[in-house]
C-alpha cells in the first residue's frame, strides 16, 4: 500500500486524495480557509501551505538515491505547496508546521496579510467565539498588528436577499460562498466584485440572493462577513447550547444542530452526514423553530363544557384510562403520527393491540410540487416511513370521515395530530366522540373537543427514532428541557457548555420557558396503566430494542448502531418478504 510520511510518522493510504484532506482525515490539523470537502479548489488563501517532498531518483540508474545512514535522501519542492491541491503521491515527505519553522512563518505571514484591512470589530460580531479566523489568528497568527494606516473600508450591513446579510470589509475572499451558489445550489447568485483589497462577494445587477438554500453560505463562511438577518445580533456562541439532532420541516431528516438560549430554540444550522445531507440545510429547515417556541400548551386539561380546565397528569390519565375501559374495541379509533417518533407509535400499537381497536393510522401530509429532489420534499412529515415499518398506514380518508360521521366512533385517540385541520373530522362531528388528544400547540383545531388533551413533547424535547423517506433511521436527543425532566431526558440532554444545560445549575435556564409536556413514550404507558396494560420500559432505548428485534422492517436500529449518524435500514418491501 502506498505511503506518506507527515511530520515524521508514516501513514498509509489507497487511491487518490488530496493532502489537506487526508491530514484532517487523521486528525493532523492543518489551519485553512478557502478549501471544502465539497467544492472545487481554488487554493487562494494561501494558509495551508506545507513543506513537500519527494525521493530523490538517480537518473541513470533509476534507484532512490540514498545519504550516509542509507535512507532515501528528500528532494523537496523548491517552494512552500498549498496542501488543499496536493495530490497523494507514494513516498511523499511533508512537513507542516509542527515539524518545520518556514512552514509556520508561512502561515504566520499569511495571517497578517489576511489582518491587515480586516476589522477589529470582534466584540460585535456575531461569528465571535466560533470564528476560525478568529481562533487561527491566536493560534497561528502574530501576536501584535504592524499596519498603521487606515484600513480599506467596504460596505457594511448589506442585506444580499431576505436571508442575507453581508458585511463586506470582513471578507477575506476565500470565495466559498460564490463556489457554493455555481457549483452546489447552482443558482449562481453571487460573484466577486472588485479588485485587489477592494473585493467582496455581492449579487448581479438587478439580482437577489433569494436562492432556498443560501444560507448555506453562512455556516461555510470562515469570517463573519455573511450573517443571518434572522439571527443576526439574537444571541452570542458563548450564550447559547447546541445540540445534534435532525430537522422535522419534510421527510429527509436533514441534519442539523438546534441552538438554545433561555431555553428557547433560536437558531437552526446545518450538521454533516454524507448520507443523508452532506453539508448543507434548505432555508426552510433553518427557519421553522419558532413553532417550538411559541404558542405552546401549558398542561393537560379536561373538557368542561365549551372550555379546557387545567388538571395534574395523574387527573388526566384516570380520566383517559375511563374513557377507554367504558368502549368496546370496535368503537375505538387509533391516529398515529408521522409527527412522533417510531417509540411513540410503537406503544400506540401496543394499546390498540391490547383493547381489541383497528390498528392505527397516521394522517399524510403531502404538498405537491414542492419537492426539489435534494433536500426538500413533497412529504412534510419526518417519521412516515417509520409509521409504515409498524404497519401503522396512512389513513383512507373515505372510509374513517363516514365512520366518524355516523358514530360508528365513540372514542378517537389521537397522537400528535390535528384531525379536524386535516379534515377528517368537523367539531360537530365530534360532539358525540370522546377524544383523547396528544397535542402539540394550543391551536390545534381538535383541541376544542378533546375530552382530554395530554400535551406532547416535540422533537426538540424528546428522545425517539425517526426513519426519512430513504429509510435512514436517526436518533434525536433533547435540546432543550420541559417541566418534568426525567432520568432519560436528563441523561440525553446535550452539555455543550461549561455549565450544565437544561439543568436548574444553568445560569440561562428560564423556568417560564419550560412547556407542560411529556414524550409520548412517558405519558401513554402511565395511561395503559389505568386498563390494565403494562408498557414497564426503563426509557425509549429499550422500547427501541424492542421494536429492532420484533419488527424485521427495524433490523439493526439499536440506538448504538445509530449512534448521531444513523442507520440505513433494509427496504420495506425486502424487509417484509
Amino acid at each position: 500500500m502506498a505511503k506518506v510520511t507527515i511530520d515524521n510518522r508514516t501513514y498509509e493510504f489507497d487511491g487518490k486524495g488530496k493532502l489537506l484532506q487526508f491530514c484532517l482525515d487523521n486528525g493532523l490539523e492543518v489551519p485553512h480557509f478557502c478549501y471544502h470537502p465539497a467544492m472545487s479548489v481554488p487554493a487562494n488563501c494561501r494558509q495551508c501551505l506545507v513543506k513537500v517532498g519527494m525521493p530523490k531518483v538517480d537518473r541513470e540508474t533509476r534507484q532512490p538515491v540514498l545519504d550516509e545512514d542509507g535512507n532515501p535522501e528528500i528532494q523537496y519542492f523548491p517552494k512552500l505547496q498549498t496542501s488543499c491541491s496536493m495530490d497523494l503521491s507514494d513516498g511523499m515527505v511533508v512537513h507542516t508546521r509542527r515539524t518545520d519553522e518556514l512552514v509556520a512563518r508561512a502561515q504566520k505571514d499569511t495571517l497578517e496579510l489576511l489582518l491587515i484591512n480586516h476589522p477589529l470589530d470582534c466584540p460585535i460580531c456575531d461569528q465571535a467565539g466560533h470564528c476560525p479566523l478568529q481562533n487561527q489568528a491566536y493560534k497561528y497568527g502574530p501576536e501584535g498588528s504592524r499596519f498603521e494606516f487606515r484600513k480599506v473600508r467596504k460596505p457594511k450591513a448589506v442585506p444580499l436577499g431576505p436571508r442575507v446579510m453581508l458585511d463586506g470589509e470582513r471578507c477575506i475572499n476565500c470565495t466559498r460562498c460564490v463556489r457554493f451558489t455555481e457549483e452546489i445550489s447552482k443558482s449562481n447568485q453571487l460573484t466577486i466584485i472588485g479588485r485587489g483589497v477592494k473585493n467582496y462577494p455581492m449579487t448581479p445587477p438587478g439580482m437577489e440572493f433569494d436562492d432556498p438554500y443560501s444560507m448555506n453560505v453562512i455556516d461555510i463562511c470562515p469570517v463573519g462577513a455573511l450573517t443571518s438577518i434572522d439571527f443576526r445580533f439574537k444571541a452570542r456562541a458563548w450564550e447559547v447550547s447546541k445540540t445534534p439532532s435532525i430537522t422535522a420541516t419534510n421527510a429527509k431528516g436533514s441534519n442539523c444542530f438546534y441552538w438554545v438560549k433561555d431555553n428557547k430554540i433560536v437558531n437552526v444550522t446545518a450538521r454533516e452526514n454524507a448520507e443523508v445531507n452532506e453539508f448543507w440545510l434548505p432555508d426552510e429547515d433553518r427557519l421553522d423553530y419558532d413553532r417550538f417556541n411559541d404558542d405552546r400548551p401549558a398542561g393537560p386539561t379536561l373538557s368542561a363544557g365549551s372550555t379546557q380546565v387545567p388538571v395534574s397528569w395523574d387527573e388526566a390519565y384516570e380520566k383517559a384510562g375511563a374513557i377507554l375501559r367504558g368502549a368496546s374495541g370496535d368503537e375505538i379509533m387509533f391516529i398515529g403520527s408521522a409527527q412522533a417518533p417510531v417509540e411513540d407509535n410503537y406503544l400506540l400499537v401496543k394499546l390498540a393491540n391490547h383493547l381489541g381497536a383497528p390498528a392505527p393510522v397516521y394522517i399524510p401530509n403531502l404538498k405537491a410540487g414542492a419537492a426539489d429532489n435534494w433536500l426538500v420534499t413533497d412529504d412534510k412529515t419526518p417519521n412516515a416511513q417509520g409509521c409504515e415499518r409498524l404497519g401503522v398506514l396512512p389513513v383512507d380518508a373515505s372510509v374513517v370521515k363516514p365512520r366518524i360521521a355516523s358514530g360508528a366512533v365513540k372514542v378517537l385517540y389521537v397522537l400528535n395530530e390535528d384531525p379536524v385541520g386535516a379534515g377528517l373530522a368537523s367539531l360537530e362531528d365530534l360532539e358525540d366522540v370522546e377524544v383523547i388528544l396528544h397535542h402539540h400547540h394550543v391551536t390545534n383545531k381538535t383541541l376544542p373537543a378533546a375530552s382530554v388533551a395530554l400535551p406532547s413533547a416535540m422533537i426538540v424535547e424528546t428522545i425517539g427514532t425517526f426513519v426519512n423517506i430513504d429509510g435512514h433511521a436517526q436518533r434525536v436527543r433533547p435540546a432543550k428541557a420541559i417541566k418534568s425532566m426525567n432520568r432519560s431526558l436528563m441523561m440525553e440532554t446535550d452539555r455543550s457548555r461549561l455549565d450544565e444545560h437544561a439543568t436548574p445549575f444553568d445560569r440561562w435556564s428560564v423556568e417560564d420557558n419550560k412547556i407542560d409536556c411529556l414524550p409520548g413514550w412517558t405519558s401513554i404507558p402511565a395511561v395503559a396503566a389505568r386498563i390494565a396494560l403494562s408498557l414497564d420500559y426503563k426509557g425509549p432505548r429499550q422500547i427501541m430494542d424492542e421494536v429492532e428485534q420484533s419488527v424485521e422492517a427495524f433490523r439493526g436500529a439499536t440506538y448504538d448502531a445509530m449512534g448521531l449518524g444513523g442507520v440505513r435500514l433494509a427496504d420495506i418491501g425486502a424487509a417484509v418478504s
